[in-house]
């Protein structure tokens, strides 16, 4: 047998031991289980979705910092930069466990520092990926809930009262109620559908950062000494909508990508996610326009994050038809939040808790109207919605979940501030909010030209005069009472 022909042979003996001991083969032989090739791809999906809503805290930044003052950016950037780091010690320390370890109906009760293996998030075993791949899923949705708050208690919190309730919100808050829905708890047992989190992130959020503004109370010279509120400009529109279009490009990170396996649906609920922001974007700018006499700017890009809330718990569930529908209702509600908390005496300078909170809320009521019998079909304890004659069964589970999420999370939040209000404070004090949180909490402003001059240098003096010349003009534009 001559050379040539001995190699070949040696080359075709290994590529079959190849094939037959290749997941190919195994799979092709009818072995149980996906394949490595399956097992990786979904791998690099939910690696890609978790990055692209990991994205979305720059996305946060930029909507927050162009709807407030250019005297409070810095402070804006650096807190969205730092409630993601604090999200990501106190998740992997407690929160991944409390939210899906294995324990009781109410919390998980082991995982502690990502220990324990797979067996231990046995409520995530349906999922090809790895466990790191998981933990790096969840922990941008853990970031995301707590980065909402931040908008509505924007331009007066302390930056270290921040921090904390950062920590406090994606360790424990968000983790419990997440657990109750996503890791096997009660409202996963009695049907409860969300399927990737206008209840779980966005709800939370909502409600947290609701309490927030509350206790915080309103910015001075938000409202007149008439009571009404008036309207206090953000410094960069453009900005707010770099934002708006980087939170949109992200949540096809969030909705597809809590399929956690690159398959038919994750396409299905990219195009139910496009149509419901899109449709939010439009029935917000008309509302505005019909309401208003003008098609508002703020309104506009609220509207389409309101569809994006919307649609993120029925997005797996839904009809095209009916994400245009759920999205468009949100435009609608945005306006009409946005005016009756203005009217209330909430200052939410964002407008985070009309976007997060209501539209959370409206997400999850959707569910049980719109769900769609092809899509829920083999759930358990699960039935299709209103609108395609099933009953009421399925939105009394969904209307449940909600009114429960929200009292835990206004009760917890409510106890997590005033604990913290009660120690280190939660208010800046009067002149460093005028004078701005960037110089005051940390030391420079995010524009400092806006304040030295172009050619002013950032010496002690300088910084000096400048503070006193935003001092003494709003002591003119908001004089004591």
């Amino acid at each position: 047998m001559g050379t040539r022909k001995r190699r070949l042979l040696v080359l075709g003996g290994a590529a079959v031991v190849f094939l037959m001991a290749s997941p190919i083969a195994a799979w092709a032989q009818g072995a149980e289980g996906p394949s490595a090739e399956t097992i990786a791809i979904d791998t690099v999906w939910t690696l890609l979705a978790a990055f692209l809503v990991f994205f979305m805290q720059a996305g946060f930044a930029m909507v927050e910092a162009g709807f407030t003052r250019q005297k409070n950016a810095a402070n804006i950037v650096m807190k969205n930069l730092m409630d993601f780091g604090m999200s990501s010690i106190a998740f992997w320390a407690v929160g991944f466990a409390l939210m899906f370890g294995a324990g009781n109906a109410l919390f998980g009760t082991s995982g502690w520092f990502l220990s324990g293996g797979e067996g231990t998030f046995d409520s995530l075993s349906w999922a090809t990926p790895p466990l790191s791949a998981k933990w790096i899923f969840q922990v941008v949705f853990a970031g995301t809930a707590a980065t909402i708050v931040s908008g509505a208690m924007a331009e007066r919190t302390k930056f270290k009262a921040y921090i904390l309730y950062s920590g406090l919100i994606s360790g424990l808050i968000y983790p419990i109620a997440g657990h109750w829905i996503w890791g096997g708890g009660w409202l996963a047992t009695r049907g409860f559908l969300d399927f990737a989190g206008s209840t779980v992130v966005h709800s939370v959020g909502g409600w947290a950062a609701m309490v927030g503004a509350i206790m915080l109370g309103p910015r001075i010279g938000k409202y007149g000494p008439d009571k009404k509120p008036r309207a206090i400009p953000g410094h960069s529109m453009p900005l707010a909508f770099l934002g708006v279009f980087i939170l949109w490009f992200g949540w096809f990170g969030f909705n597809p990508g809590s399929t956690l396996a690159a398959n038919e649906l994750a396409a299905h609920i990219a195009v139910t996610t496009n149509l419901a922001a899109a449709a939010g974007a439009i029935m917000a700018m008309f509302t505005a326009w019909m309401f208003g006499r003008k098609p508002d700017v703020g309104m506009t890009a609220n509207g389409a994050l309101a569809g994006l809330v919307a649609i993120t718990a029925p997005c797996a569930f839904v009809e095209p038809w009916a994400a245009v529908v759920i999205g468009g209702i949100g435009g609608v509600l945005v306006y009409f939040a946005v005016k009756a908390f203005d009217k209330a005496g909430v200052d939410d300078p964002v407008g985070a808790v009309s976007v997060h909170a209501i539209n959370g809320v409206w997400g999850t009521l959707a569910v049980g109207i719109f769900a769609a019998p092809r899509l829920v079909e083999g759930l358990t304890n699960v039935t299709p919605g209103l609108a395609y004659g099933h009953g009421l069964g399925q939105l009394g589970t969904q209307a449940l979940g909600v009114v429960a999420v929200a009292g835990w999370t206004i009760v917890s939040a409510a106890i997590v501030f005033g604990l913290i209000k009660a120690t280190v404070g939660l208010r800046v004090s009067r002149e460093e909010e005028i004078e701005g949180l960037d110089i005051g909490e940390h030391g420079m402003w995010g524009y400092p030209e806006a304040f030295l001059g172009p050619t002013a240098l950032a010496t002690p003096e300088a910084i000096a005069t400048a503070r006193n010349g935003v001092k003494a003009e709003a002591d003119v534009v908001h004089p004591r009472i």
